[in-house]
């Protein structure tokens, strides 16, 4: 069995909702599909996909499988460019979409160092604390922080996002200092719409739990959630990059230590592995590399 091959169908059935659809995207008989799908089961020794008459689901090793092939495909394909990139230096334009705290902590300084190593290259960094369609807003590539991919869409993970529960020093000198992750159900919590609304998750020294909260403050913005922690308005739980800089001045303080919030994944999300021109598979590596060196994005 071509592994790859059944690598890719396995993923294309996914992508596509049927075995059908599959094939006409990999342009081949809907037998052929069954085949690949059928042995690739055999080899892992699980059943990837429910299926029924109407509708395809994945399995609970199926999920799993799903990202670690979507991973080796892209790595397949970054071998078979090898001989074809040669010295081709990148050139053009990305358009990249990013939320505002995470293009100010790290794309707007990554972009800056790409553009001065490479001439002829330029960016545009679309700025939105939303989920956006890239074919729509004609983006070539998001910087997303998500436990959550689009199946539809590649992702290369790039780094963690940690975060921490922070309040400033005049909103504790006026309220009880949390000391479990319980007490802050009774304190004026400042959510994020997209992200812990309304319960914040943890891993404790007795395994993993979660509180619901609630507060006088919501925004789309992590920034302007940020700044209202800053001012002494609640407790917030904030991207550490976004924090760390109030924690070492001591204008926020750190809260509940002993719990490590939930970690997310920092992607790069784009549309198709297929002709991906050699600016956008640069700017992928230099982030790569560029976040690995940097304790701040490592699990």
């Amino acid at each position: 069995m071509d592994r790859l091959t059944a690598l890719r169908v396995f993923v294309s059935v996914v992508e596509q909702g049927s075995l059908s659809g599959a094939g006409e995207k990999l342009e081949m008989s809907r037998a052929m599909v069954t085949r690949y799908l059928a042995e690739l089961e055999q080899w892992m020794g699980a059943r990837l996909l429910h299926r029924t008459t109407r509708r395809l689901s994945l399995t609970g090793p199926g999920e799993e499988a799903l990202n670690r092939a979507r991973a080796m495909l892209t790595l397949g394909e970054e071998m078979e460019q090898i001989a074809v990139r040669g010295d081709e230096a990148p050139k053009g334009q990305l358009r990249i979409t990013s939320s505002y705290s995470l293009s100010e902590a790290l794309l707007v300084g990554a972009a800056n160092d790409y553009l001065a190593r490479y001439a002829g290259t330029a960016i545009d960094i679309l700025l939105l604390d939303r989920t956006v369609n890239l074919v729509e807003e004609r983006i070539d590539l998001a910087i997303r922080i998500t436990n959550d991919l689009d199946p539809n869409l590649v992702a290369r993970r790039l780094g963690t996002c940690h975060s921490v529960v922070c309040a400033s020093p005049a909103y504790l000198a006026r309220h009880p200092t949390p000391h479990k992750v319980q007490e802050l159900a009774l304190h004026n919590c400042l959510t994020y719409t997209y992200f812990g609304k309304s319960l914040w998750e943890f891993q404790g020294p007795d395994g993993p739990e979660s509180v619901p909260v609630s507060g006088n403050l919501s925004a789309n913005i992590s920034n302007l959630l940020l700044e209202a922690t800053l001012e002494g308005a609640g407790i917030s739980l904030q991207p550490r990059y976004s924090a760390q800089p109030h924690l070492e001045t001591g204008t926020l303080v750190p809260l509940l230590e002993q719990w490590q919030p939930k970690r997310l994944g920092v992607y790069a999300v784009y549309g198709t592995r297929k002709q991906m021109s050699p600016l956008l598979r640069s700017f992928l590596d230099f982030m790569v590399e560029r976040m690995a060196a940097d304790p701040m994005w490592r699990d």
